[in-house]
C-alpha cells in the first residue's frame, strides 16, 4: 500500500499533476497548487526543472461532467495570485458567471517584484515564462472540467503584458484576452526599455519591429478579441502604452484575415462616480477590439477593492466589463476552422 502510494506521488509530481490544497472561497472551492514542467530544457538540451505556484477557483456545484469558461489572472508587480484575486473580486464574479479561474504565480526568485519577464528574449519569441503559463494552461484544460474553445486571458500592468504576448505568440489558446493597465508586445527587449516603455511609451523603432513580429508571429492564423482597459491618470504605465495596444493588434487582425475594419465612434459612459470613453473596433461585422479609457483613474483595477494596493474602488467595475466582453467569444476547433477556410478559398 505505502509502496503504490510513493510510486503515484513519484508519477505525480514528473507529470506536473496539481498536488494542493483547497480554501474556501464564498461557496466554490480555492486550490493551490504547483505546476511543475516535465519537458523544460534548454537550448543544448539539458533538462531544467520549472515549476509555478498557482491558484484554481472553480464556482459552486461544478463537477467533472462540467464544461466551463476558463479565465486566466495575470497578476502585477508587488502582487501575487490571492491578491490579485481579492482585489479585482474576480471569484465573486466567478459564481455569477459560471466560470473557472485560475491565477498563475510569479515566483520572487524569476523576479524579486514578482513581475512577469515580458521583455525577456526567450517570452518574446513565445518561450520562457510564456510558454510555462501556456503549458499550465493546457494541463488545467485537460485535467479539469474546462471548455478549451472558451479560454481567456486577463492581465494588469506587468500581466497586462504578458497577456499581450500570449496573445500573439500563443493564440490558439484564447477566445479572448484583455488588458488592464499594461503594454503592447514588443514594448521593450530589455528592463531599461520597459522601464522607458511604461514611463513614455515604446520608441518608435520598437513600435515598428513590434507591429513587424506581431503580423508575422507563427500563430497569427487566428486573432484573439482584445479589450484595453486604462486610467487616464496612470503615472506608472503611461495611458499612451493603450493606443500601442490598439494600434498593433489592429495591423495584425488586418494581416490575419485581410477584410474591412472600421472604428464606431467613441462613446461616454459614467460609472462609480467616474466617467470612461469606449470605442470599439470592428471587422467582418464583429467587434475584435474595444478600448476602454478611464478617466482620473491611477495604476489600478478599476472598481476594485481598494484594500488593496493597486485597486480604486471607484469608476466602473473592470472584472465585470472584462467578462461581458470575454465571454462573448469563442474559439474554433481545428475542423471549424479548417471548412471556413475551404468557403473563403471557395468565394474568391
Amino acid at each position: 500500500m505505502l509502496r503504490n502510494l510513493r510510486g503515484w506521488f513519484k508519477k505525480a509530481v514528473s507529470t506536473g499533476l496539481a498536488i494542493g490544497r483547497s480554501q474556501k472561497e464564498g461557496r466554490g472551492r480555492f486550490l493551490t497548487a504547483r505546476f511543475k514542467d516535465p519537458r523544460a530544457s534548454n537550448a543544448l538540451g539539458f533538462r531544467l526543472r520549472r515549476d509555478l505556484a498557482y491558484r484554481l477557483y472553480l464556482p459552486s456545484g461544478s463537477s467533472r461532467r462540467d464544461t466551463l469558461p476558463l479565465i486566466v489572472m495575470l497578476h502585477g508587480c508587488k502582487q501575487n495570485a490571492l491578491i490579485f484575486a481579492n482585489g479585482t473580486r474576480m471569484n465573486a464574479l466567478a459564481e455569477e458567471y459560471r466560470c473557472a479561474v485560475l491565477y498563475p504565480e510569479q515566483s520572487k526568485h524569476s523576479n524579486p517584484l514578482r513581475c512577469w519577464n515580458w521583455f525577456e528574449s526567450a517570452s518574446l519569441a513565445g518561450q520562457g515564462e510564456a510558454e510555462l503559463i501556456a503549458r499550465l494552461i493546457e494541463q488545467v484544460a485537460e485535467r479539469r472540467p474546462i471548455d478549451p474553445r472558451r479560454v481567456y486571458v486577463v492581465g494588469m500592468s506587468a500581466g497586462g503584458a504578458m497577456a499581450c504576448l500570449l496573445g500573439v505568440r500563443h493564440s490558439r489558446l484564447f477566445a479572448g484576452c484583455a488588458v488592464h493597465s499594461g503594454l503592447m508586445y514588443g514594448a521593450a527587449s530589455s528592463s531599461m526599455q520597459a522601464l522607458a516603455a511604461m514611463r513614455s511609451g515604446p520608441s518608435a523603432s520598437s513600435i515598428a519591429e513590434a507591429r513587424r513580429v506581431a503580423c508575422v508571429a507563427g500563430e497569427s492564423e487566428f486573432m484573439v478579441p482584445t479589450l484595453v482597459i486604462h486610467g487616464d491618470g496612470d503615472t506608472t504605465v503611461n495611458p499612451a502604452n493603450a493606443d500601442r495596444i490598439i494600434e498593433q493588434l489592429k495591423a495584425r487582425a488586418e494581416t490575419v484575415d485581410p477584410g474591412p475594419f472600421s472604428a464606431a465612434p467613441e462613446r461616454r459612459f459614467e460609472a462609480g462616480g467616474r466617467s470612461y470613453r469606449q470605442q470599439d473596433y470592428s471587422q467582418r461585422g464583429r467587434i475584435v477590439l474595444c478600448k476602454v479609457l478611464v478617466e482620473g483613474l491611477g495604476h489600478a483595477w478599476s472598481g476594485g477593492d481598494s484594500r488593496y494596493e493597486f485597486n480604486e474602488a471607484g469608476g466602473p467595475d473592470a472584472t465585470r466589463l472584462i467578462l461581458d466582453f470575454v465571454m462573448q467569444y469563442g474559439r474554433r476547433t481545428a475542423w471549424e476552422s479548417g471548412v471556413a477556410m475551404i468557403m473563403r478559398t471557395g468565394e474568391g
